[in-house]
């Protein structure tokens, strides 16, 4: 067994050191704190004093997994970025000053407590009165200098708290997280900082308050003992048709639903035609209507099924009788037996983004479906739409395979990737 004593400033640095020095596998079998003495007590904090031991096979063996152990960590990018020093806070030259200024302290007052003096009868009272003043000016410095730097080293602590936090912002808006979303994140895991912040703790913070904004996804519920009806609204390009045929495959394969179709969009044989080709796959069918009146007669005969997927034509609705013509086709099924789903890119620019659900939010409320997840590494939009609108986040779609391609929003992956980690 070997058995060491290291000594820091504080123990958790001289436990680091003896870490450091025998592995990770220690045993700590003494701490203790080790105060200075006489008049150097004023000028010397105290400093900690601990005794390792560790058994010789198990540090070998610690040697061998070391590579192990380096492996890098799900937010390898911010990780990396730190370690090569790029957002590291500047060294703080005051410190370098303060110690010099300590040192002098401490020389003074080994000057005045070994300077050899006279018998007390012989001294006059002014020369013990000169010491004792020269004595309290010096333990009045050092009082100042512990105060300032107690401030110095508060204020590093900030600093390096601020340097993690500036390199956390960089990796969100690089992944076009909206500024002010970024900020209002920080300012809330500002106030939540310890002393003694390391980046995982930080970053664990930042995580999960993402998380909590994305919150759960909102799907399409099954639980109902009517006929739901599910419209799918959107912009022309945005592959609205095609998510349909997914979401149709899903309810009848695997949760087995008794699934119909609908389309409304004339506006594009092509669109038509494509839904008949999966309703025929799948077994199930298509109907398709001109006008809302349609629709409100179509309802009698489907009341044997579990869900109706709906499809709306994709077009401009800045238009006030296109945007009519959708109020009135939404108006044919009462509220509580419908659901609607907006239906964007996440390859559409921010601000066209913003345009288009801002037109929508006047005609209906709505979820969120992000398609296209396949042709962006940028998936920043997705949060800024969440938060900007107040929409649920529903499903994704990250290619043109059906039945497959398209899953539930999950909150922590979004979360890792808008910080950098591994999804």
């Amino acid at each position: 067994m070997i058995i060491k004593k290291y000594i820091g400033k504080t123990e958790e640095e001289a436990i680091s050191l003896a870490k450091a020095d025998l592995g990770g596998g220690i045993s700590i079998m003494n701490t203790k704190e080790v105060n200075p003495h006489g008049i150097f007590k004023f000028f010397k904090r105290p400093s900690f004093e601990v005794t390792a031991a560790i058994d010789e096979i198990q540090k070998k063996e610690e040697n061998t997994v070391v590579k192990k152990e380096e492996e890098v960590p799900d937010f390898s990018k911010l990780q990396q970025a730190l370690n090569e020093n790029q957002f590291a806070p500047a060294p703080d030259s005051k410190a370098a000053q303060k110690e010099a200024e300590r040192e002098r302290l401490l020389k003074s007052s080994q000057i005045l407590e070994d300077e050899p003096g006279e018998d007390t009868d012989k001294e006059d009272s002014s020369g013990i009165e000169q010491k004792l003043n020269t004595l309290q000016d010096l333990l009045e410095k050092q009082m100042t200098l512990s105060r300032e730097e107690e401030k110095d080293e508060k204020e590093r602590v900030v600093d390096k708290n601020q340097a993690y936090l500036d390199l956390i912002r960089k990796q969100l808006m690089q992944n076009e997280v909206e500024e002010s979303y970024v900020n209002q994140i920080i300012e809330e895991i500002e106030g939540t900082l310890g002393h003694n912040s390391t980046l995982d703790n930080i970053l664990a913070g930042v995580y999960q308050k993402i998380v909590l904004k994305i919150g759960s996804p909102h799907l399409i519920d099954l639980k109902t003992k009517y006929t739901k009806y599910i419209f799918f609204i959107g912009p022309t390009g945005v592959g609205k048709t095609t998510t349909i045929a997914k979401i149709a495959s899903m309810m009848k394969l695997a949760n087995k639903s008794n699934v119909a179709l609908v389309t409304s969009d004339t506006y594009r044989i092509a669109a038509v035609e494509q839904l008949k080709v999966y309703a025929n796959i799948l077994g199930i069918p298509l109907n398709v209507v001109y006008a809302a009146e349609e629709l409100a007669k179509l309802r009698d005969e489907q009341h044997g099924y579990d869900l109706v997927l709906v499809d709306t034509a994709g077009r401009s609705h800045n238009n006030e009788e296109q945007k009519e013509d959708l109020v009135q086709l939404l108006k044919t099924v009462p509220e509580s037996e419908r659901e609607i789903f907006l239906v964007l890119s996440a390859t559409t620019k921010y601000q066209d983004l913003v345009r288009i659900t801002s037109i929508y939010s006047e005609i209906c409320k709505y979820n969120l479906i992000f398609t296209k997840l396949d042709e962006t590494d940028k998936i920043g939009n997705m949060f800024n739409i969440h938060i900007l609108t107040g929409a649920p986040l529903s499903y994704v779609t990250e290619g043109q395979n059906v039945p497959n391609d398209i899953s539930k929003i999950d909150a922590q992956k979004i979360a890792k990737q808008l910080l950098g980690g591994n999804s």
